[in-house]
């Protein structure tokens, strides 16, 4: 069983969104604090609806949550599908889509896969790259301390997460940042200034 929420301006489309879900044996939720909601379920799959500011004001702690997948839910894929994916969007998903492709594209990214519409996968290949993110302060220093030796357990330990959870986190700075691995992305942190002195190095889990 999967903890949702559906997160839409339209009634109409969160009950039809629920009752598809229920019927698959997950539990759906419309709730007004989701942030509070996804702390005491986790992990949790979050149907977000990007219409206007306050909605798109909600992904990023959303994306920042260990153990929370947010998918975008969307009129149509331009041109708020590439940025939605640049923000953190594990997936993307047209609230045209019918029952199957909502029950798929949950339980995909639940399992940790990313589900894109091919039309947006070809507008990705051909979008010009984006400059690099810039990191919170809490993520720039865990990026300097993997600079400075430190592991993954030795992070997680520190910050209070597992260390799933923080490799998850890692991983979605890392795809800020425009790489793909801890080194690729500690010697972009060199090249931005981001680290300070010399001698740093890469090691651990």
């Amino acid at each position: 069983m999967l903890h949702v929420a559906v997160l839409d301006p339209l009634p109409l489309f969160g009950q039809g969104a629920a009752t598809v879900l229920a019927a698959a044996g997950h539990e759906v939720q419309v709730p007004e604090d989701v942030r509070s909601w996804a702390e005491s379920r986790r992990p949790a799959v979050v149907l977000l609806t990007l219409l206007a500011g306050p909605d798109w004001g909600l992904l990023v702690p959303l994306r920042d949550m260990p153990e929370v997948a947010v998918i975008a839910v969307l009129q149509d894929l331009h041109p708020a599908a590439i940025r939605a994916v640049r923000m953190g969007a594990r997936s993307v998903l047209l609230r045209t889509a019918g029952p199957a492709a909502l029950l798929r594209t949950v339980e995909a990214t639940a399992d940790g896969q990313a589900v894109l519409p091919a039309e947006l996968l070809s507008m990705l290949a051909d979008a010009p790259q984006a400059g690099p993110a810039t990191l919170s302060e809490e993520r720039l220093s865990w990026l300097r301390r993997l600079a400075a030796g430190s592991t993954v357990a030795d992070l997680a330990d520190t910050a209070g997460y597992s260390e799933r959870a923080m490799y998850r986190i890692l991983k979605q700075i890392y795809r800020d940042m425009g790489v793909s691995n801890r080194m690729q992305a500690v010697l972009r942190a060199q090249e931005l200034g981001w680290l300070p002195g010399e001698g740093s190095s890469v090691r651990g889990a």
